[in-house]
């Protein structure tokens, strides 16, 4: 089996799995709230951070059947943050994975609404998981909750409205890339790390190779924003421009951006090594943050 063939086996779990989670609900009161989340979740999308999860579990020994629904939950985590970064308070986004954002759809109220379903319904989704121990749980709910609050994603996303129309420094912009992108990256690998009950020293190094992954992601949106097209995006190209972020492609321009993204990714290939499993699928699926044209 090749590696792409691997890929989309799995992908085709997790997209059955995600359907599985939240089924419709006709005929209940609060039956939009289901159709809201069902619109953002099933869409098309990478699923890039249950899949980075389910291919860490695995390389580490790790059985598939345990670890779908609570790679799943960060995928279910990851839509509530696009739904919530879509709205006009955040940056006001009309197009998502090539529709219509969530609130042109239901309006603004649903999509908040559907968003706080998604973000807390991740945390049941592991907490009723039946494959998994106690401990796994709580560490699993402690890291997303951590990746995803004040220390990660939301904190990230504050600090960046705050810069918006403002000239920062690459470590101002680099410490925003860490927390809001790079942040879920390396969750989703101490995901796999704990549902293989990896050693601490591989969840320590996997951290810190998420770190870099995720920052070298950000960067690839960076410059994909100016590249690309509204068609291969799914979204509105020049979106950071409008919204007047700074980028790594306004700091650094595209030629050092690209250079700084590669350079990355080649720190995390060396630290991928130093793992105490066979490190090559991991190191595949990293390198498929870099390698995209959306």
């Amino acid at each position: 089996m090749t590696f792409s063939s691997y890929l989309a086996s799995r992908r085709d779990l997790i997209e059955k799995t995600l359907e599985s989670l939240i089924t419709q609900k006709e005929g209940l009161p609060h039956s939009t709230l289901f159709e809201a989340a069902r619109y953002s979740l099933l869409g098309k999308a990478k699923r890039l951070r249950p899949l980075l999860a389910l291919v860490t579990a695995e390389a580490f020994g790790a059985h598939i059947e345990d670890c779908l629904k609570p790679v799943c939950a960060l995928e279910l985590l990851h839509t509530y943050s696009l739904i919530h970064d879509d709205l006009p308070c955040m940056d006001d986004d009309d197009m998502r994975r090539g529709r219509p954002t969530s609130h042109k759809v239901f309006g603004e109220a649903v999509a908040v609404l559907s968003g706080d379903y998604l973000l807390t319904y991740a945390f049941e989704v592991i907490a009723t998981c039946q494959n998994i121990t106690a401990e796994q749980k709580v560490e699993l709910i402690r890291v997303l909750s951590q990746k995803s609050g004040a220390e990660g994603m939301v904190g990230g996303q504050l600090i960046d409205i705050l810069n918006e129309g403002k000239q920062i420094d690459w470590n101002t912009l680099e410490f925003i890339h860490r927390y809001k992108t790079a942040a879920l990256i390396s969750a989703s690998l101490e995901f796999g790390a704990i549902l293989a009950s990896a050693s601490k020293e591989d969840r320590e190094k996997l951290q810190s190779i998420g770190n870099a992954a995720g920052i070298s992601f950000q960067i690839v949106d960076d410059i994909l924003d100016v590249t690309s097209s509204e068609k291969e995006l799914g979204k509105p190209v020049f979106s950071d421009e409008a919204n007047a972020k700074c980028t790594a492609v306004t700091l650094l321009g595209i030629e050092k951006a690209q250079q700084t993204a590669q350079a990355l990714m080649l720190s995390v290939k060396n630290d991928c090594k130093d793992l105490s499993i066979s490190s090559t699928a991991i190191e595949e699926m990293l390198q498929k943050l870099l390698d995209r044209n959306f």
